[in-house]
């Protein structure tokens, strides 16, 4: 029987190229100096909901898990994950501080439509059908870490200081073990059809979502200045 895990890394195969393709845009860029700064600011407005969404999906279990072995399963799941994810939406911050931009930006900023999209579907979902769907969104976002290769050749391209790419280079360690952990949670949790389907869908909303979100860098005339502007 093919186990949960490996058929959602089947099925988020079929868009994933898409996302990195986008991916490999910003990073080879000639205007990557001026994306940079506005990626860190997308991604902050992404990544300080992660805490809030997980917090939603724990409270939603806690109300179905005397009726719903499902919901009962991820608590622990979900409370864990919370405590690994707290805090990493201040390294962005940082990360803005040391290429010499105003970290105090992305709070000001109006978080683009297709940050809300890919974000708020997962609350409609964690609310009006099953917490497992954000699982699907986590497998997008923790599954494919960036290479240890990256950093130091953003680091050529851009001129910025390591310290400017603390969230990337943090992420390709600490998503490694977040992934292992989500796909055994995936296969040991009691996943009705129903909600494996689910799941699936939410993973490849998210990966069109997230492409979307990183498109918006690309097409971006940026406002900020960094240290080497």
């Amino acid at each position: 029987m093919t186990r949960h895990s490996q058929a959602l890394r089947a099925k988020t195969g079929l868009l994933l190229p898409q996302l990195m393709a986008t991916t490999r845009r910003l990073w080879n860029s000639p205007r990557l100096n001026e994306l940079y700064p506005e990626y860190l600011c997308m991604l902050h407005s992404s990544i300080r909901s992660t805490v809030p969404l997980m917090e939603r999906a724990v409270a939603r279990c806690r109300e179905l898990a005397d009726d719903d072995p499902v919901a009962a399963a991820l608590v622990p799941y979900f409370t864990r994950h919370i405590r690994e994810e707290q805090g990493h939406d201040e390294w962005l911050r940082q990360d803005l501080a040391a290429i010499g931009c105003d970290p105090d930006e992305p709070l000001r900023r109006l978080p683009t439509a297709s940050v809300a999209n890919l974000v708020g579907a997962q609350y409609y979902w964690i609310q009006h059908y099953h917490p497992a769907c954000l699982l699907g969104h986590i497998a997008v976002l923790e599954g494919n870490p960036p290479s240890t290769e990256l950093v130091p050749e953003l680091m050529r391209r851009t001129g910025f200081p390591r310290t400017g790419f603390r969230t990337l280079e943090r992420h390709a360690a600490l998503d490694i073990k977040h992934r292992d952990e989500l796909m055994r949670t995936l296969d040991e949790a009691p996943l009705t059809p129903e909600l494996v389907t689910a799941i699936g869908l939410s993973a490849l909303h998210s990966i069109d979502a997230a492409n979307n979100a990183l498109a918006t860098v690309l097409d971006a005339h940026p406002a900020m200045t960094t240290a080497n502007a």
